[in-house]
C-alpha cells in the first residue's frame, strides 16, 4: 500500500495531508505561514512525522497553492498543479454531481463551475478580500471577539444590520459605524456575514450560473454565519466536505496518487535537519529586467524561477524535475 503527500502552501495557510490507495485521509496538518511559507512547510512536516515516525514511507509528492513551485522546489515534488485543478479533482472524487466549488480561503477566493464532472468555468477574486478569512480575522478582532465565535454569534442575530460590502474598506468602514451607533454585535456580525456574500455573488461569481449541488470548501467554510448567508442568499443548502479546509492538498494527493512516479522526487525527513533560505534579485543582464528568485539550501542553490531565459538556471546546471 502506498502513501502520497499534498502540499497546498496559500497566501495565509499551509495545508498538507497524507493519503494511502485508498484516498482515505491518514493525516492533515493546518497552520499559518506567519508570512515564512519555508519554515511553515517545514514545520508542516515535522507535525507528520511526529504522527507517523520517520520510518513512513512516501511513494509521491504533489503540490498546490500560490506558493506551489517553492514548496516542490523544497520538498521534492514529483507534480505541481494550478488550485483550480486541485480543488477540483478533490470535489469531483467525493461527489461526482456537484455543479459548484464556492472556496473562499486565507487571502483569496474563487469559484469553480462543473458539469458532469468537467470544469467548464471559475473565477478568482482579483482586487478586493472582503470575505476571506484574513479579513474576517481583522474584524473579528476589531469587535473584540475570537474566529470561532464568529459564526456562531452570526447565527444568534434577529435583525442583521446593512453593512456596505464592496469591498474591505467600505465594511470595515461601514461596520465601526453600525458600532458607533449601538447595535448588538451579533446583529453587525450576521450584517457583515450577508454583505461579504453578496460581494462574492457578484464580484466573483459575476453573473455565473450558480447551480446545485454546491459544494462549500476552503478555511471560511468554518464560519456557519457565512454559510448561512449564502445558503439564504442562493436558496439552497450548501454541502461542506468533512475536510473543508485541505481540499486542496487533498486534491494533488489523489494526483500524484493517479500518476504513479516510478521513482519519487521527494527528499524525506532530511529537510527539517537543513538550512533553508531564498534569495531575490533584479537581472540587469536585458531589457526584462527579471526579478529572479533562488532556492538555497545549506548553502547551495537547488533551485531559481523568475527568469524568462533561464540564465541562471542554466548555468547552474538546474533542470525542473516537477510536471507543470
Amino acid at each position: 500500500m502506498g502513501n502520497y503527500l499534498g502540499i497546498d502552501v496559500g497566501s495565509i495557510t499551509t495545508k498538507m495531508v497524507i493519503i494511502d490507495e485508498t484516498d482515505q485521509v491518514l493525516s492533515k496538518v493546518y497552520l499559518r505561514n506567519s508570512g515564512r511559507p519555508i519554515e511553515a512547510v517545514q514545520q508542516g512536516m515535522e507535525r507528520l512525522l511526529a504522527q507517523w515516525g520517520e520510518e513512513i514511507q512516501i511513494d509521491g509528492v504533489a503540490t498546490t497553492g500560490s506558493a506551489r513551485h517553492l514548496a516542490a522546489s523544497l520538498v521534492g515534488a514529483d507534480l505541481v498543479k494550478n488550485e483550480i485543478t486541485a480543488h477540483s479533482i478533490a470535489v469531483i472524487d467525493l461527489y461526482p454531481e456537484a455543479k459548484t466549488i464556492i472556496e473562499i480561503g486565507g487571502q483569496d477566493s474563487k469559484v469553480i463551475l462543473l458539469r458532469h464532472g468537467v470544469v467548464v468555468d471559475f473565477a478568482m477574486n482579483t482586487v478586493c478580500a472582503a470575505g476571506t478569512g484574513s479579513f474576517l480575522d481583522q474584524q473579528a478582532g476589531r469587535l473584540g471577539i475570537s474566529i470561532e465565535e464568529f459564526g456562531t454569534l452570526a447565527l444568534k442575530s434577529n435583525h442583521p444590520v446593512r453593512i456596505a460590502g464592496r469591498c474591505t474598506v467600505f465594511a470595515e468602514t461601514d461596520m465601526i459605524h453600525k458600532q458607533q451607533m449601538g447595535h448588538p454585535v451579533e446583529d453587525i456580525v450576521a450584517g457583515l456575514c450577508d454583505s461579504l456574500v453578496k460581494n462574492y455573488l457578484n464580484n466573483v461569481c459575476r453573473g455565473k450560473e450558480i447551480l446545485s449541488p454546491i459544494v462549500f470548501q476552503g478555511g471560511v467554510a468554518a464560519n456557519q454565519g457565512i454559510q448561512k448567508a449564502f445558503e439564504k442568499e442562493l436558496h439552497t443548502s450548501l454541502i461542506v466536505p468533512k475536510y473543508f479546509d485541505v481540499m486542496g492538498a487533498i486534491g494533488v494527493a489523489k494526483l500524484v496518487k493517479k500518476a504513479r512516479p516510478s521513482q519519487s522526487f521527494f527528499k524525506g525527513v532530511d529537510l527539517l535537519r537543513k538550512t533553508c533560505s531564498t534569495h531575490g534579485f533584479e537581472c540587469n543582464e536585458c531589457g526584462n529586467q527579471c526579478e529572479v528568485v533562488q532556492l538555497v539550501i545549506n548553502e547551495q542553490v537547488v533551485a531559481c524561477w523568475g527568469d524568462l531565459c533561464e540564465r541562471y538556471r542554466k548555468s547552474q546546471g538546474l533542470r525542473d524535475k516537477v510536471s507543470l
